[in-house]
């Protein structure tokens, strides 16, 4: 379900704390009256971050229908995030760069952050056991705490994540970075897809962003989906993933990216796609993504009808030139 919020009281407690105090409050759910949260990024032509809007920049529209802000907020706003690490084979030379990526984004972490550590190969593990803001802790399992090479469950690490991220409430994130498409060692049709992951999502009110690293490494092509199902392909057999060399389909070798599923997931749940031409640039975007998560905005209007069905929403500023990016839907949960 979405987040539906009450509106009365403060906003830090309406939106799950959106201003900077040391102990965010949680949403109150005891009032007939909701609160749409909706978190929105908001860039200049040049890519830069525009930080300083006013409430009367923006407009909301539900299903078409203009809607009134009732809440509004531009401080800096605590997350609770998954960060999930593509360990694939094909990964294996950069792992050194990848961690440091990952470290550049646990330093960016501020004070109210809590994070845990994912890494996906033969398996999928998300460490430690609850959501910390010890950094040091965070920065002791990126360094000597992620597996060794395998293949690439993608939506099932994105699945798993956000399994550990629907018993929390405020703003919940997962930050997923893999140079490849979804190949999970398991190929019987027991796999999640993009579909899947983007529905629970959108349902659940969960942001994701997505790092991705493109390559000129050629890989066989496959009869399968996109998603991997209905063929042997890499990753289907251990220790082979991302474009690593699995089994073979009999058509011509083809260049790979980073799953295309990657851009639209973060379109639909207003999150934000990097994707990168070189691993020397992850430092700088991992940590980009943490500067864009602590200057979104925190919108809040008031839904017209609880009637369980998905709802579609437009944000839009007044300044035509200006991009905003914010979830396309959300759950209007009775």
């Amino acid at each position: 379900m979405t987040r539906i919020f009450s509106s009365l009281g403060l906003v830090a407690a309406a939106l799950g704390g959106v201003t900077t105090a040391t102990q965010p409050q949680p949403p109150s759910f005891s009032t007939a009256t909701r609160t749409v949260a909706v978190y929105a990024t908001v860039t200049n032509p040049g890519g830069r971050l525009v930080p300083d809007l006013t409430r009367d920049d923006f407009t909301i529209a539900d299903n078409g229908k203009p809607q009134t802000l009732t809440l509004f907020s531009n401080d800096v706003q605590p997350i609770t995030i998954v960060v999930l690490l593509d360990r694939s084979s094909s990964m294996q030379p950069n792992f050194d760069l990848e961690a440091q990526g990952a470290e550049a984004f646990v330093r960016a972490m501020g004070r109210d952050d809590k994070a845990r550590i994912g890494s996906f190969a033969n398996e999928i593990r998300i460490d430690p056991d609850d959501f910390s803001a010890d950094r040091d802790a965070l920065l002791r399992i990126i360094h000597h705490d992620l597996q060794e090479p395998g293949p690439t469950p993608l939506w099932n690490a994105v699945d798993r994540a956000i399994d550990k991220l629907l018993v929390l409430q405020g703003r919940r994130v997962v930050l997923v970075f893999t140079d490849g498409v979804d190949r999970p060692l398991n190929f019987m049709n027991h796999n999640k897809s993009l579909k899947d992951v983007t529905k629970r999502a959108e349902e659940h009110d969960i942001m994701l962003y997505a790092i991705g690293l493109a390559g000129d490494n050629g890989m066989p092509g496959r009869t399968g989906d996109r998603n991997g199902r209905g063929a042997m392909g890499p990753g289907a057999i251990a220790g082979l993933g991302g474009r690593g060399m699995g089994g073979y389909s009999g058509r011509q070798t083809e260049l790979e990216g980073p799953d295309e599923g990657l851009p639209k997931i973060a379109a639909a749940t207003g999150g934000g796609y990097f994707e990168l031409k070189t691993p020397a640039t992850l430092a700088s975007t991992f940590a980009r993504v943490a500067d864009e998560l602590h200057h979104q905005y925190a919108l809040g209007f008031a839904p017209e009808k609880l009637d369980g069905k998905m709802h579609d929403l437009t944000v839009k500023t007044s300044q035509g030139e200006l991009t905003v990016r914010a979830r396309k839907r959300y759950l209007a949960s009775k």
